[in-house]
């Protein structure tokens, strides 16, 4: 009766001799089958019973143990002991989302003749699951984009994730008869889309001297541009309308900063959309931004004066002395540590006031933000 029932449940798990003491062979949990060799003692006990295991079989009963032990103790027959083991595979696999059921075998058919449609030239990567994948992708103007695929085990009924450092997320329309090829045409279109952001960005970033984002990526929006020593301004470009006014954001001391502000309100008038962002901003602030070709960068990036480093992890000196006379720039987190240890400092909310530590002239910080 127990050896049908054995064979019924279990028909991939075969005895290796008469006497019904080693058993061998997969069970198959959530579609998936998994290896392993039972060894029983001659009198068919359970608790002197030994169980080994595949090492994918290994690494998802990590945690587990215990609770095997446990029954190997107490259930009434193999047949049982099995039933138990997969009830506690079927947890396991869904506590480890990266356990899941293993595609079959058309998943990896299909995903090879899309690929030879798409062109192997396409594909950077593929992991050895055959999960996720790297595409890249030219723009019109030759820049080098990837996009990386997940796909999931029903692909393609399952629509994957697409990921890639763009300034606006990659959406993707899908259906079952979606393919690879299908993903990567959409993408060059999204890429198209974002051709004149980049040309903007690719502007500012050639013809001026960037401070900050030290290395930017294709993602980001922010630019904060030198013009002059200690003075910059934070611009956030619009990646839809890249050519209209952008947010802007004057950094330095107040008596440089102020008359260009006045003149960044005064002359807003005067954006041209059909101007390069560069020339618009030359017109409005009525400066000449200091270039690679005119300048040399260390004119334009003093150290802070409290560490006499330029860079403090990411950030840059942007706390300015306000007295003409002095002009000492600081990283925020410095200034900030500075004015708080010294006892004539006060704290009002989220702003230290203090002395100056070049020429003791007020100046105040806020306190630095934590991510």
């Amino acid at each position: 009766m127990m050896d049908r029932e054995m064979m019924t449940e279990n028909p991939l798990l075969l005895p290796l001799n008469k006497e019904k003491t080693v058993f061998d062979g997969f069970i198959t949990v959530q579609e998936r089958d998994f290896r392993v060799r039972i060894t029983l003692p001659p009198d068919h006990q359970l608790k002197q019973a030994k169980l080994h295991c595949c090492w994918q079989l290994k690494r998802l009963l990590i945690g587990y143990q215990h609770i095997l032990k446990q029954r190997l103790h107490h259930a009434p027959d193999l047949v049982s002991f099995i039933l138990e083991l997969k009830t506690v595979l079927e947890l396991a696999m869904k506590s480890r989302p990266d356990c899941q059921t293993m595609p079959p075998p058309q998943y990896y058919s299909q995903l090879i003749a899309e690929m030879q449609s798409l062109g192997w030239d396409k594909l950077l990567f593929i992991d050895s699951d055959f999960r996720t994948l790297k595409l890249q992708g030219e723009d019109s103007a030759g820049r080098n984009h990837i996009l990386t695929v997940k796909l999931k085990p029903k692909y393609p009924d399952e629509a994957p994730e697409c990921i890639a450092d763009l300034p606006i997320p990659f959406v993707l329309t899908w259906t079952p008869q979606s393919t690879l090829a299908h993903i990567h045409s959409r993408f060059l279109l999204h890429l198209e889309g974002l051709a004149e952001f980049w040309l903007v960005l690719d502007e500012i970033d050639q013809q001026t001297w960037v401070l900050e984002p030290e290395k930017p990526s294709r993602a980001d929006t922010m630019r904060r541009i030198a013009i002059g020593n200690n003075v910059s301004i934070k611009v956030e470009i619009d990646p839809r309308h890249p050519k209209m006014l952008p947010d802007c954001c004057l950094l330095g001391a107040e008596h440089v900063v102020t008359p260009l502000r006045t003149k960044l309100n005064a002359n807003m008038h005067l954006w041209n959309p059909d101007c390069s962002i560069l020339q618009n901003m030359r017109d409005v602030l009525e400066i000449e931004f200091p270039s690679p070709s005119t300048h040399e960068k260390s004119s334009l990036s003093t150290e802070c004066g409290i560490c006499y480093a330029y860079r403090l992890e990411s950030a840059i000196p942007d706390q300015v002395c306000n007295d003409p006379r002095c002009g000492q720039p600081f990283h925020q987190a410095c200034l900030y540590e500075w004015l708080r240890g010294l006892p004539t400092s006060r704290q009002s909310f989220n702003i230290v006031f203090g002395e100056c530590p070049y020429c003791s002239k007020p100046i105040t910080v806020k306190m630095a933000a934590h991510p």
